[in-house]
């Protein structure tokens, strides 16, 4: 698996949490929890999706999801019409999460 080449950079996560594999899983694993609560959120019905837009984009910066971070700024810009290209960047990284060798 290249680790920098996909939705979530991995070589950036483990140099932040030092290489220790043991942090990764438990960071990437609280990630992927707290997501399966957050996609019922990503709707536009819901008067809370921006501030769950603006909580998930600083969690996928923090883990290295620079393409998700970035389809939640441009839906905190564009508003709910950004919201399906958020879902769609969230599930490319938990996939890619879930394929993580660490």
């Amino acid at each position: 698996m290249d680790k920098t080449g996909g939705v979530v950079d991995f070589g950036y996560l483990e140099t932040f949490m030092a290489g220790d594999q043991t942090v990764i899983g438990e960071v990437l694993s609280l990630f992927q929890q707290q997501a399966a609560l957050w996609q019922a959120g990503l709707d536009a019905a819901n008067p809370g999706w921006p501030d769950l837009v603006h909580t998930i984009k600083g969690a996928a910066r923090g883990v290295g999801a620079t393409a998700l971070g970035e389809a939640c700024a441009q839906a905190e810009a564009q508003g709910p019409s950004g919201l399906p290209d958020v879902m769609a960047a969230l599930q490319a990284a938990l996939a890619e999460m879930r394929a993580y060798p660490g």
